[in-house]
């Protein structure tokens, strides 16, 4: 597990345990000590497949909109409801997110990331219930409202549980297990709507929201979390059982994960000496830390970002997928077409649990960005040629979106939300999640809320899909100026980079620079003489001197 904080010379860990201070004060980090075998990490999957599970229910609440609203659409349903209601029965779930966000923010700083979740079902089994037996409009709104406040509860916990307790390179595959549970719940969704009425659904719609609280009991709350609050032999457990299949570092008489306690305390010990004499509120406490250049860097950067991924269409692509096909004009089924593209997303979320532990992000975001563009471009002039009647191949849009989709999901898709919980510091890590995933859903708001404006505004889907094109080259260009990259990057170190740095270009040389420097120290421990200067040249170093 990524160690919180930095070790310096003045750590103290055990005085009579010479082998574990000097493994612990050298340039190392725990990481280097971390075996990599499946074995040791079975614990984090373990934890990371229940924490995050709750994104399942996400999916569906999701995708039931759709669903709903065509089958009160039928002749002989008991439930008719009006375009106007159709629209909030789809928004409300949205609307509510950036408060509830907040909201969860402050109860996992509170009581914990797990027990959050758990707190989370009680709304999500009161809304399903009263979606179930709804008699009217009305209810239905309140229950997707109720839904949408439980979504919000039970899935940002798991995402920062999942920063908090994965090791480095481990960590990003493992969030991407949250997008994998969506898709399969809005998979799910669409194929319970062809065979199962809405009320039904929504009752099985209930197993989702007991399952993953009931199962977070089995795992233990994050160590950093418990050590933030002073629960020492909680966190002392918890590490335990994390690591418990993690070999002893070589000369060593205590454990990795004694050895990543005694880390994480020490930096709690440091910052709680530094916030002795703050006896401010915690709003104001909180309010100040994002005025520092560590807060309010990552929001302003991941607010940009935001505005690609929305604006892009991807998320109108799929609540949409059946206007959008039909205003394209292929004559592909437009509900078979909505089914593959969730199990296109689906099958790329969990390839990308592959793709993300082995690729650099920066150059997935590259990747996701240019060949969404060219797909829009591609979509867009087949469109304006299937109006024109100028072609035959009126399949090329559906297939243009369906690679557009895959393209997506390799960055431009998971990474912004990702992202969210590898960039803030510690102290704010909760609350800062959840006021940045609140604003993301803001710009989610305004794009799905005004696809039909847009599309009269750029007079027809051909422009819009070309729009959406220029879009997604602007967050090309805007990820190579601004976004940073955390492959690899221990969290502590990415707080760093946000006090002096703000326009990535070139950071590059000072990762180098530090690696260097790593070179260097071992060299010296290991009595070599000759190590490699920060400028890349070879000097000679004289130890002792």
């Amino acid at each position: 597990m990524d160690p919180i904080g930095q070790p310096d010379n003045n750590i103290k860990l055990n005085e009579k345990d010479e082998n574990i201070k000097e493994l612990v004060q050298s340039c190392k980090s725990l990481s280097e000590y971390e075996s990599k075998s499946i074995r040791c990490l079975i614990p984090q999957i373990i934890a990371s497949l229940i924490a995050a599970s709750f994104h399942i229910g996400n999916g569906i609440s999701l995708a039931y909109s759709a669903i709903l609203i065509s089958q009160l659409g039928e002749p002989e349903s008991d439930i008719k409801s009006t375009k106007s209601e159709n629209s909030w029965i789809a928004s409300v779930l949205i609307i509510v997110i950036p408060f509830s966000s907040i909201f969860s923010g402050l109860m996992m700083d509170g009581v914990g990331r797990l027990n959050t979740i758990k707190i989370a079902g009680i709304p999500g089994v009161m809304g399903w219930s009263l979606i179930a037996v709804s008699p009217n409009v009305l209810c239905i709104i309140f229950g997707r409202l109720l839904v949408g406040v439980s979504s919000a509860w039970g899935t940002s916990p798991g995402i920062v549980y999942i920063t908090e307790i994965a090791s480095t390179n481990l960590r990003m595959s493992l969030m991407a297990i949250a997008p994998a549970y969506v898709a399969l719940g809005m998979v799910l969704t669409y194929l319970g709507g062809w065979i199962l009425h809405w009320r039904t659904l929504a009752w099985i719609s209930n197993i989702f929201i007991v399952l993953p609280c009931i199962t977070c009991i089995f795992i233990h709350e994050s160590p950093s979390w418990l050590i933030l609050k002073g629960k020492l032999d909680a966190a002392k457990k918890s590490l335990d059982w994390i690591h418990k299949y993690q070999p002893k570092p070589e000369n060593s008489k205590e454990t990795y994960a004694e050895l990543q306690f005694h880390l994480l305390k020490e930096e709690q010990q440091k910052k709680k000496e530094e916030n002795m004499n703050n006896d401010q509120k915690a709003i104001k406490v909180i309010l100040l830390e994002f005025m520092k250049p560590t807060g309010y860097k990552p929001i302003l950067i991941l607010n940009g970002l935001f505005f690609f991924q929305h604006f892009s269409g991807i998320y109108i692509t799929m609540f949409y997928s059946i206007s959008f096909i039909e205003e394209a004009g292929s004559t592909f089924n437009p509900y078979l077409a909505s089914i593959l593209i969730g199990v296109v997303r689906l099958v790329m979320s969990v390839l990308s649990i592959y793709i993300l532990k082995t690729f650099r992000r920066r150059s997935l975001m590259f990747a996701s960005t240019f060949g969404m563009a060219v797909c829009m471009f591609i979509a867009g002039l087949y469109t304006k040629w299937i109006q024109e009647d100028a072609t035959s191949l009126k399949w090329v849009p559906v297939l243009a979106l369906l690679i557009y989709v895959v393209a997506s999901t390799l960055g431009l898709l998971p990474i912004p939300t990702m992202l969210i919980a590898e960039l803030f510091p510690l102290e704010i890590r909760g609350i800062g999640y959840s006021v940045s995933y609140s604003l993301g859903c803001m710009f989610m708001f305004a794009a799905l809320q005004n696809y039909f404006t847009m599309n009269e505004f750029f007079g027809g889907a051909t422009n819009l899909q070309w729009f959406f094109a220029i879009v997604c080259l602007g967050g090309l260009v805007y990820t190579y100026i601004f976004i940073p990259e955390t492959f690899g990057v221990k969290l502590t170190d990415i707080t760093e980079y946000f006090k002096d740095k703000w326009i990535y270009i070139g950071y590059e040389k000072v990762a180098k620079n530090n690696a260097v420097t790593e070179r260097q120290r071992e060299n010296s421990k290991n009595g070599n003489t000759n190590v490699i200067g920060s400028d890349g040249n070879e000097v000679k170093l004289e130890i002792g001197s």
